[in-house]
């Protein structure tokens, strides 16, 4: 059944998640994991590999290489692209906590989830992304808690709530 239901959700063009910045799809690779070296991004505009400090790029740009990175698990370069934006910035703190949860670092993944939720308490992949370490941790009460959240909060349909769900029926979260 889970099966099925992945592959039908492959299939049908999702909803993006607009509440929590997030497209509903984990990012193609671009050139920035597939030929820029450590730590850097692709900039569009010279066709080039660059620093992410580079003043250049904006913080949606980042933002996007940052999420491609961190879903490569390359980490590391992640967490320097992060640097580089606001570090207020609710998107920031998601993925900060991502790449905590995605690397074992249980307590600092629930930190950032909490900082992104102060700045941004619609941000439904933050909520998500928290309820799938809780459901991994065995927390199934909290996870739910996020779950509930997700969906009063219009994230009923969406990856949030769906990979949310799919977590606390498996006890892991999707691969990505």
């Amino acid at each position: 059944m889970r099966a099925l239901f992945l592959a039908l959700l492959l299939l049908v063009p999702a909803p993006s998640l607009a509440v929590g910045g997030e497209d509903s799809a984990p990012p193609t690779p671009t050139e920035t994991t597939t030929q820029c070296e450590t730590g850097q991004i692709y900039d569009e505009a010279t066709e080039t590999c660059a620093d992410p400090e580079e003043a250049h790029f904006d913080d949606d740009t980042r933002y996007l290489a940052a999420r491609e990175l961190a879903y490569a698990a390359r980490f590391d370069d992640a967490r320097r692209v992060l640097a580089a934006m606001d570090p207020a910035d609710d998107r920031t703190l998601t993925y900060l906590g991502f790449i905590a949860r995605k690397t074992g670092d249980l307590a600092a993944a629930e930190r950032a989830y909490q900082a992104a939720l102060a700045v941004n308490p619609d941000n439904l992949l933050a909520r998500s992304y928290m309820g799938q370490g809780y459901a991994e941790a065995g927390r199934t009460d909290a996870a739910r808690a996020q779950l509930t959240e997700i969906r009063t909060r219009g994230g009923r349909g969406t990856w949030a709530e769906i990979s949310l769900r799919l977590a606390l029926e498996s006890g892991t979260g999707p691969s990505y």
